[in-house]
């Protein structure tokens, strides 16, 4: 059974159900912190960047899902546009309803667009389960990432 989800940009007001969804998670719980202030700080600097969106999923007025989408321009492929999709979080009690696949759909509609050839993201080693979801919606795990904190 698909739940009706509604994707739009986030408000300022929902930056706390976006954190609750992102410290819901077996990675988040360690790395995301306690103070809202930085969260906010975030959200208001996000909305003066073009192309970076931070956008829910909603069920009437819950926030159920979230991720962060910003568009990069570039000159590799042919100078092709391209999407980073980042924080992709669905409350667990709604996976498996297909509210992940509509959110992947959301992105990728998004990213056309803003006239974007290619969708991409990373995600965690351990995330298997992320890994399968992945795949079977047709992405490829083409490259491999490396970060560095700084």
């Amino acid at each position: 059974m698909t739940a009706a989800v509604a994707f739009r940009e986030a408000r300022r007001n929902e930056v706390p159900a976006v954190l609750a969804l992102l410290r819901d998670d077996m990675l988040g719980q360690a790395r995301e912190g306690d103070e809202l202030g930085p969260y906010l700080a975030a959200w208001e600097a996000m909305q003066k960047e073009p192309g970076n969106q931070l956008i829910v999923g909603v069920i009437g007025d819950e926030v159920v899902a979230c991720y962060q989408i910003t568009v990069i321009s570039g000159l590799s492929l042919s100078a092709a546009r391209r999407a980073q999709i980042e924080g992709v979080r669905v409350r667990p009690d709604l996976r498996g309803r297909r509210v992940g696949e509509a959110l992947i759909r959301d992105a990728e509609a998004r990213a056309r667009a803003a006239g974007c050839g290619l969708l991409q993201f990373t995600t965690n080693r351990s995330r298997a389960d992320a890994h399968r979801f992945y795949d079977r919606l047709g992405f490829t795990p083409s490259h491999i990432g490396y970060k560095k904190p700084l």
